[in-house]
C-alpha cells in the first residue's frame, strides 16, 4: 500500500493545493461560525428574552451559508488542477510503458483496458479521495476556530476525542485495502472451482459423487464467506472510529455541562458546541471513513493493477524461462499471434525441459498456456523463434516424427468407434495386451477396461462420460513411445486423486510439462513456470513467492498445500 500511497502524493501540486485550500476558507466560513451564532441566539436573544435578536443572530447563518456557496464553487472548480494532471501521468506512464515495449518486441497485453479502465478508475477515486480528505480537514479546522472562540474548555473536551476517532480510522485502513484484495481473490477462486464442478457434473452424477463435487467447492465457498466475514470486520472497525471520534465528543459534553455551567460557561456555549460537533464534526467524520472506505479503496486497487504492470524482475533462483544444455525440449524466441494484427498470445519466450523433468504451466485464462502448448507441440508453427527436440528443429520434422517425440493430451479428448485395444494402441500399434493393460492400470483407467468388458469390446464414444474419455487418452498418451508428455488440462474431468495418479504415472516414465488448473497439479511439479502476458518466470515454489507477484497471488486464493506423491516405479 506504501506504494501506491507514495504514487498519488508525489502528485499533488503546491500551486493547485494552495489555491484549493484557500477557497476552503470561504468554504469553512458558515462551520467556523455555525456554533458561535447559535450560542450568541441563546445566550443573547432567546434566555435572555429577546427572541428578534436571536433570530437576527441565526438569520447570520444564511449570510455566512451564501459566502460558503461561493467558496464551494471555487473549490470544485479547482479541484481539477490536481485530479487532471494526476490522470494525465498515469496516462503517459501506461502508454509510455506500452510504447516502450511495442518497440523492444514485447507488446504489452492490456493496455487499453489499463488506459481506458483503470486509469479513469483511478481519476475518479482520486478526485473522491481528496474531496473527502479536504472536507473533513476544512470542518476540523473551522470547529476548532469555533470552539476555541466559545471556551477553550470546550476544544480540550471535543477536539483529543475526535483526532482519536480519526487516528484509529486511519489505522483500519491497510487493513480494510488488504480485506478487499482478499475477497475478489477468493471469489474469482470461488468462481474457478465452480466452473470445474459444473463441468463434471456428469461423472459426479454417473459414479454417485455428489457428495465429493460438494467437498470439492466447500474449501473455496468457506474461503470466501471468511473474506466476507473479514470486510464485514472491516466495516465494524469503521463504525467504532466513528463512535469514537463523533458520538464520544457529544457524550463528554453532555456528562460535563454541569460541571462546565458551575465554571462560568453559558449555556449557548454549551449548545455552540454540541452543534459543532453534531452538524461539523459528525458529518466531516462520516464523509472521510466512506470517502476513504469506497473511494480511497478503489483507488488502491486501481493504482494496484497499474503500477503493478512494471516488469518482474527475477530474485533468488526464478529466473525467466530459458534453454539449457542437454534438453528434450526447448524453445528459443517463441512468438505467436492470431493475425496479423492481433496482440502475441506467446512472446519472445525461451524455455527448456530435460530429460525427467516435471514442468508446470499457470497463468490466467486466456493468458496463452495452451496456444505455448500447441507451439511445444508442432501442432502450431511460430510466428518467430524456433522450437527443438534435442537437437533437431520441430519445423523440420514430419508428423510421424513429431508423434514419436511428443504426446499432447488436450482436455477434449479423441474417443473413435472401435475396440479398446484400438483406442488405447493407436499410437503404439505393436504394443502387446500386457503393455496396454499396464498402461491403463498406471493412469487408473483399468477399472474402465473392465467395465467396458476388456480390450476386445466395442467402444461407442458417445456413451463415455467427459472424465472416461479422458482416462482413454491418458492411457493412449502413456503407451505411446515418446519421451515426452504435455498434458493441457488433459485431467480436468477428473478428481484430483485421479488426477496426482495420471501425472504421478507420466512423471515416471520421462518429461512432463503440464498446463495446470488446479493448485495441486502446479504445486506438485518440480518446476512452475508462471506467465503473465509480459515474460515466462521459472522456478521452485519458494524462488517464485519472492519474484512474482501473481504467483503470490495465486497461492493466496488457491489457499491449500497438496499431498505430495511418489512418482509410481
Amino acid at each position: 500500500m506504501r506504494r501506491e500511497l507514495r504514487y498519488a502524493a508525489s502528485g499533488l501540486r503546491p500551486r493547485a493545493i494552495t489555491r484549493l485550500l484557500a477557497w476552503s476558507v470561504l468554504e469553512t466560513l458558515p462551520t467556523a461560525l455555525f456554533g458561535l451564532l447559535v450560542a450568541r441566539a441563546v445566550d443573547d436573544g432567546f434566555l435572555a428574552g429577546r427572541p428578534w435578536t436571536g433570530a437576527a443572530w441565526l438569520g447570520g447563518l444564511l449570510l455566512a451559508a451564501a459566502v460558503g456557496a461561493v467558496g464551494s464553487r471555487q473549490v470544485y472548480a479547482g479541484l481539477g488542477a490536481l485530479v487532471e494532471p494526476f490522470r494525465d501521468r498515469l496516462v503517459r506512464l501506461v502508454i509510455g510503458r506500452a510504447v516502450g515495449a511495442a518497440v523492444a518486441g514485447r507488446p504489452e497485453a492490456g493496455a487499453l483496458s489499463l488506459l481506458t479502465r483503470q486509469v479513469e478508475i483511478a481519476r475518479d477515486a482520486y478526485a473522491g479521495a481528496v474531496l473527502s480528505i479536504r472536507g473533513c480537514l476544512v470542518a476540523t479546522v473551522g470547529v476548532t476556530i469555533g470552539l476555541l472562540a466559545l471556551d477553550g474548555r470546550l476544544a480540550l473536551l471535543v477536539l483529543p476525542l475526535f483526532g482519536l476517532g480519526l487516528l484509529a480510522f486511519a489505522c483500519t485502513l491497510g487493513y480494510a485495502a488488504d480485506r478487499q484484495r482478499e475477497a475478489a481473490v477468493a471469489d474469482a477462486a470461488l468462481t474457478d472451482r465452480v466452473g470445474e464442478v459444473v463441468r463434471a457434473v456428469r461423472d459426479l452424477a454417473a459414479c454417485g459423487g455428489e457428495a465429493h463435487g460438494a467437498s470439492l467447492a466447500a474449501r473455496p465457498i468457506e474461503a470466501q464467506a471468511a473474506a466476507e466475514r473479514a470486510l464485514a470486520r472491516a466495516a465494524a472497525l469503521r463504525s467504532v472510529c466513528f463512535a469514537i471520534g463523533g458520538w464520544l465528543p457529544l457524550l463528554a459534553i453532555l456528562a460535563a455541562a454541569p460541571a462546565l455551567t458551575d465554571s462560568g460557561v453559558s449555556a449557548g456555549a454549551i449548545t455552540g458546541a454540541l452543534f459543532y460537533v453534531l452538524t461539523g464534526l459528525q458529518p466531516a467524520l462520516t464523509a472521510l471513513v466512506s470517502g476513504l472506505g469506497g473511494s480511497g479503496l478503489r483507488l488502491y486497487v486501481a493504482l494496484s493493477r497499474i503500477l503493478s504492470r512494471e516488469p518482474v524482475t527475477s530474485a533468488r533462483g526464478a529466473k525467466p524461462a530459458s534453454i539449457g544444455e542437454g534438453s528434450v525440449l526447448s524453445a528459443r524466441g517463441l512468438t505467436f499471434a492470431y493475425g496479423p494484427h492481433a496482440a502475441p498470445a506467446v512472446r519472445d519466450l525461451d524455455v527448456a525441459v530435460m530429460d525427467g523433468d516435471h514442468l508446470a504451466v499457470i497463468g490466467p485464462s486466456g493468458i496463452g498456456k495452451s496456444t505455448l502448448a500447441a507451439l511445444l507441440c508442432g501442432t502450431l508453427r511460430p510466428d518467430a523463434g524456433t522450437v527443438a527436440y534435442g537437437g533437431a528443429d520441430a519445423a523440420g520434422l514430419s508428423a510421424r516424427e513429431l508423434a514419436r517425440r511428443r504426446v499432447l493430451i488436450p482436455q477434449e479428448a479423441y474417443v473413435f468407434t472401435g475396440t479398446v485395444r484400438a483406442n488405447l494402441a493407436y499410437l503404439r500399434r505393436d504394443a502387446d495386451d500386457a503393455a496396454v493393460l499396464a498402461s491403463a492400470e498406471a493412469v487408473g483407467a483399468l477399472a474402465l477396461v473392465d467395465r467396458l468388458c476388456g480390450l476386445d469390446a466395442e467402444v461407442d464414444p458417445g456413451r463415455l462420460s467427459a472424465g472416461e474419455r479422458q482416462l482413454v487418452a491418458l492411457a493412449r498418451a502413456h503407451l505411446s513411445p515418446a519421451p515426452i508428455a504435455i498434458l493441457d488440462e488433459a485431467t480436468s474431468h477428473l478428481d484430483p486423486a485421479a488426477e496426482r495418479r495420471a501425472e504421478a504415472a507420466f512423471r515416471a516414465r520421462g518429461a512432463l510439462v503440464v498446463i495446470a488448473h488446479r493448485p495441486g497439479s502446479a504445486l506438485r511439479a518440480e518446476r512452475i513456470m508462471v506467465m503473465d502476458g509480459q515474460s515466462a518466470l521459472v522456478g521452485d515454489r519458494e524462488s517464485l513467492r519472492e519474484a512474482s507477484e501473481l504467483f503470490r497471488e495465486f497461492l493466496a486464493h488457491w489457499g491449500e498445500e497438496p499431498v505430495q506423491i511418489q512418482p509410481a516405479s
